[in-house]
């Protein structure tokens, strides 16, 4: 059953928040300084890339010496110290376009061949979303015999998650688009009817994301209309129409695990190493 957000790239450590003394950076040690010079409880400002805090060498070391100095000399309990600011964002985003087996699949290559990712930094899972309503519990789930929080019932569409770099949400988009029909502009399964499987993408902010010309840019290239969905849109089947979605608004709700890494009824087993 779903658990409402997107899975972060595996490589991401948050085993521990203890600073290892040899990756210990210069507002570490300002902060360190700021306390033992008696400065009470100083508000470190601290602004990460994606990569691990830069090593320590004696500038660094030193430069920290001088920002606590300073800060006790002239009474200031706050310490800024300013580090790279990422200019691409890891964006949550999903697409959807018929059943999501074989969507997620070609997704998945996606991550590997466009972004280099190996096995255990995969994102993209399949799941749900563009419906306005949960079940009793948060929940959403694929159809069954109770009756629980049923996804079509719901609104909600099948959908690919995954996050991604906001600089290749445009590749994404390509991607996308590359996986309907190219003959009837159609999902390649266009026996499977109804609104669950209505063509829709999600990004934060919807039509208001930075990103989101590169994405009409690739709607318009492969001959599609996009539409902001409003909730418990309908299927789109024979109308070249997309529906866009604020993820803020309509969040992805992650499928059940017999969901994931599923072979379909469009292409060959893809054989045990992705199941």
């Amino acid at each position: 059953v779903d658990t409402g957000h997107f899975p972060a790239p595996s490589n991401h450590k948050t085993e521990s928040n203890r600073i290892p003394p040899a990756t210990m950076s210069t507002k570490h040690l300002a902060l360190i300084i700021a306390i033992a010079c008696g400065l009470s409880a100083p508000r470190v400002v601290v602004a990460y890339n994606n990569n691990s805090p830069p090593e320590m060498s004696r500038r660094n070391m030193l430069e920290g010496v001088a920002a606590a100095a300073t800060a006790a000399a002239i009474g200031q309990p706050e310490v800024a110290v300013a580090e790279e600011v990422t200019a691409d964002p890891l964006t949550p985003v999903y697409f959807g376009v018929g059943c999501f087996w074989h969507i997620q699949h070609e997704f998945v290559e996606g991550e590997r061949q466009m972004l280099g990712r190996k096995d255990n930094e995969l994102t993209s899972a399949a799941g749900y979303a563009g419906g306005s309503k949960v079940g009793s519990e948060g929940r959403v789930c694929y159809h069954n015999f109770q009756g629980v929080a049923d996804y079509g019932k719901l609104g909600h569409g099948e959908v690919v998650g995954m996050t991604i770099p906001q600089s290749n949400i445009g590749d994404f988009s390509e991607l996308y688009f590359s996986l309907f029909n190219p003959r009837t502009k159609d999902r390649v399964d266009p026996m499977d009817r109804g609104a669950e499987y209505r063509s829709l993408l999600g990004l934060p902010g919807g039509t208001k994301h930075a990103s989101y010309p590169a994405v009409l840019e690739a709607a318009n290239k492969a001959g599609f209309t996009l539409k902001e969905g409003k909730g418990n849109d309908g299927d789109t089947l024979g109308s070249q129409v997309v529906w866009v979605y604020d993820t803020a608004k309509f969040p992805f709700y992650q499928a059940e695990v017999y969901h994931q890494f599923h072979n379909d009824f469009q292409s060959p087993a893809y054989g045990k190493a992705y199941n």
